[in-house]
């Protein structure tokens, strides 16, 4: 009893605060090549602690060495994930999802039907779906919309003829905000030389924020998405459909 009447309200708070913190940089990892990184700091956590006690001096200079230069180490090897934490950060709240509206659920339905489409006719097309990272500022160097989602109006934009088919159309809600976007490229050396730019660019904006990102390949009409760095590939209008409907659920149940 002594020892809980020791315990202050603001151990209470920084016990949750902390585990929340941790909680959420849990989530962001998963799934991510930070996953296996973390564990392999784990590993090096324990090699450092065998080396000491077993009193092996030559190692455990070597592990303490690159433990002085950690927290660059983290930097660099985190990049993509801390600079996606720090977006979402600066653009909303931590811990409560943005709604989503009956109306944007059923633009979903007219980003696949014109994906599939599009794919059908072997037509390349780079669609983002924004969620909670912003994308103002891929946005500003597009061409500015505000269309509502709609097959058709995705496709024309799409089809070779139009001014503006390059780049990437970005849609916010149930809003087409702006077309001829351009997508920063992604430098992950995992990613199969077969892909071209379009892929690459997909990859990209992955890395950097939260958004869905729909490929259809030009040369072969196939269809991937790219979300959290990861590319889904060989994707058919079932799959999509399931895909975009799990990822935004969560936030369309709150409207209910």
């Amino acid at each position: 009893m002594e020892l809980f009447r020791q315990i202050r309200w603001q151990d209470l708070v920084d016990i949750i605060l902390i585990s929340i913190i941790l909680y959420r940089l849990l989530l962001m990892i998963k799934g991510t090549k930070a996953a296996h990184m973390l564990v392999g700091l784990g590993v090096l956590l324990l090699a450092s602690i065998f080396s000491r006690h077993f009193a092996f001096y030559t190692l455990d200079w070597l592990i303490q060495s690159f433990w002085t230069h950690i927290v660059i180490a983290i930097i660099v090897l985190f990049q993509p994930e801390i600079r996606r934490a720090l977006a979402q950060m600066g653009e909303t709240t931590p811990f409560l999802p943005s709604l989503t509206s009956a109306e944007e659920l059923k633009s979903l339905e007219e980003i696949v039907r014109a994906t599939i489409a599009l794919s059908n006719r072997k037509i390349g097309a780079l669609i983002a779906i924004e969620r909670e990272t912003s994308l103002k500022n891929f946005v500003e160097i597009g061409t500015p919309l505000d269309a509502k989602v709609s097959k058709e109006v995705l496709i024309s934009i799409f089809h070779p003829t139009s001014p503006i088919h390059d780049g990437a159309v970005v849609i916010k809600g149930n809003r087409i905000v702006a077309a001829g976007c351009f997508l920063p490229i992604t430098t992950s050396p995992e990613i199969s030389k077969s892909f071209g730019t379009r892929h690459r660019a997909g990859m990209g904006l992955s890395e950097e924020t939260d958004a869905v990102v729909i490929i259809v390949s030009e040369e072969t009409g196939s269809i991937s998405m790219a979300i959290n760095g990861k590319l889904e590939k060989h994707l058919d209008m079932g799959t999509l459909r399931d895909s975009l409907t799990e990822l935004f659920a969560t936030k369309a149940k709150r409207v209910k």
